[in-house]
């Protein structure tokens, strides 16, 4: 018997965590996180819930990671802090996830392995990587042959017929499974929507080499750090017109030393400046590679869009947004569009120059493709909100696979497969876990609500001081607002009277408790405040005795 089993990934864009288990054995394909929406006040970072995997720990045998993403990787520290397992993954993804590792103190047991090199995991699972073409180096999917059966996970791909590194997605390897027999496909469905074949990145290299060559004052590319591919030809790009580049991002800096650190990069140190020299260097001989293309607060196009930091956009330069917009982040992404429009440089986007970015996912021509060529016995659509995974399903269909093979799974799911059929069978904890991004701080849906209402309501605090001895009212209440309208500060004096009056006819004995005393002066100070205005104000109390 062998379950399927989602912690994240199927019903949003990242989160992706998918569990296999198999004679008493768990299997955990990556474990990524996704970012907060601008509703959650002070969470950094949303993890898959792992319950699942502590309540079954001394099962847990090992994580195999498809690639270097945050949306792949970016939750290893916290489950490996409490699950030491074995991590597997190619040479450039393990050094991402090193970072992410050793930046939260958690050290780990790394092993390396390479494409189309079988290795064990406990005695269950036998796994071999894939190549796939994706926006970042060493991408693989996995072919898991268990004893139920044979699983190819296909992690997040895209069928480059010319891709930057020359690494194409291996097809033939997933054909020759197919011929073999494959239980169940689990596919990237991101791009289930879009009906047109996914771009060559050859497309995305002959548009800037247009725009470089037509522009002469200063570039400014923001792109996700991680497309290290689109760096690559960046970088070659400004070698061969003659620009320097300066990096602007913490995270851009670090994956671009590590890159080069690891041969990934082959480019001359003097091809880099500091990006505090670059208002010192000729527009036309300077290029600035950035993070924040999804209008992130803190990132560096963000900065150059308020004027923050050494350079200073001028009419003549030119900005290239080098990215579509994450589903959630478009009206970020549009707010960031405009301030950059303000400072009076050029500014080109996929929306109005579709050649600046493709994609780095497979698009509903290209599921089909492999669909055709894997002809697994079932399939289940991974990586997308629900209508993405809808939609990949109806491809599947289209593609001749019978209805009793497609299955719709969602996060928290088990799907089961026992003597070559697939079912659902129940299912366990799943969720997500609010968190900061250091530290051990998890945050509850409670507190979360608590943030949001503050936000909506304000605060009051109101203090009152008594007398020990006799419970009289001797000073108060005095009451002090935050996040509240000039007009219910104004009203916070009448408020404050009308509070007192409420509290001084309370008996006695219900001031000589100090709970009830606290709990009578909110009481009073949210009666008084309904009398002028209908919002339900948040009252934080403190009862003073002398």
């Amino acid at each position: 018997m062998l379950h399927v089993i989602p912690l994240g990934g199927l019903g949003e864009i990242g989160l992706n965590a998918m569990v296999l288990a198999c004679r008493g054995e768990l299997l955990l394909i990556d474990a990524g996180l996704m970012f907060p929406s601008a509703g959650m006040p002070g969470v950094d970072i949303i993890v898959p819930d792992f319950t699942h995997l502590k309540r079954n720990a001394a099962q847990f045998k090992g994580v195999v990671l498809t690639h270097g993403h945050e949306d792949h990787i970016g939750a290893l520290p916290y489950l490996l802090d409490e699950l030491p397992v074995p991590v597997y993954g190619t040479r450039f993804t393990l050094a991402l996830a090193r970072n992410r590792l050793e930046e939260l103190g958690v050290e780990a047991d790394l092993r390396e392995i390479e494409p189309r090199t079988p290795f064990k995991v406990g005695t269950a699972f036998t796994v071999e990587a894939t190549r796939v073409t994706h926006t970042v180096p060493d991408a693989v999917g996995y072919i898991v042959r268990t004893p139920e059966g044979t699983i190819i996970h296909t992690g997040d791909f895209k069928l480059d017929p010319d891709p930057i590194d020359g690494l194409k997605t291996d097809l033939e390897r997933w054909g020759e499974a197919g011929e073999e027999g494959v239980l169940c496909l689990l596919s990237d469905s991101t791009n289930s929507e879009l009906p047109d074949e996914t771009g060559s990145e050859r497309v995305v290299q002959t548009t800037f080499e247009r725009l470089f060559h037509e522009t002469k004052g200063r570039i400014v590319v923001a792109q996700f750090s991680s497309n290290l591919h689109r760096v690559r030809h960046l970088l070659e790009l400004c070698e061969r017109t003659g620009r320097l580049v300066a990096l602007q991002g913490r995270s851009m800096v670090r994956n671009v030393e590590l890159a080069r650190e690891m041969g990934y990069l082959q480019v001359p140190d003097s091809l880099f400046v500091h990006l505090d020299s670059v208002p010192k260097l000729a527009p036309h001989r300077v290029a600035v590679l950035t993070t924040g293309a999804q209008g992130e607060p803190r990132a560096g196009l963000t900065q150059l869009a308020h004027g923050d930091g050494p350079v200073r956009l001028e009419p003549g330069d030119l900005v290239i947004v080098s990215a579509r917009p994450i589903p959630g982040n478009e009206r970020s992404v549009g707010a960031l569009l405009d301030q950059l429009h303000w400072r009076g440089a050029r500014i080109v986007y996929a929306q109005v120059e579709p050649g600046v970015h493709v994609s780095g996912h497979a698009s509903r021509p290209q599921q089909r493709r492999v669909l055709d060529i894997v002809k697994p016995r079932h399939f289940v659509p991974v990586h997308g909100e629900i209508r993405h995974l809808h939609r990949h399903l109806t491809t599947a269909r289209e593609s001749g696979m019978a209805p009793e093979g497609l299955l719709l799974a969602h996060d928290g799911d088990v799907v089961t497969f026992e003597e070559g059929r697939g079912r659902f069978s129940g299912s366990v904890p799943s969720g997500r876990i609010l968190r900061e991004r250091s530290g051990s701080g998890v945050l509850t849906p409670e507190t979360l609500a608590e943030r949001n209402r503050l936000a909506e309501t304000g605060l009051v605090a109101a203090v009152v001081v008594l007398r020990r001895d006799t419970q009289a009212l001797v000073a108060g209440p005095q009451l002090s607002g935050q996040g509240l309208s000039p007009d219910e500060q104004g009203m916070l004096s009448r408020v404050a009277v009308e509070a007192k009056a409420y509290f001084e006819e309370l008996n006695p004995q219900l001031r000589g408790d100090d709970a009830l005393a606290r709990e009578e002066l909110v009481r009073a100070v949210k009666r008084a405040f309904k009398q002028h205005t209908s919002r339900r104000t948040l009252v934080v109390p403190l009862v003073v005795r002398v």
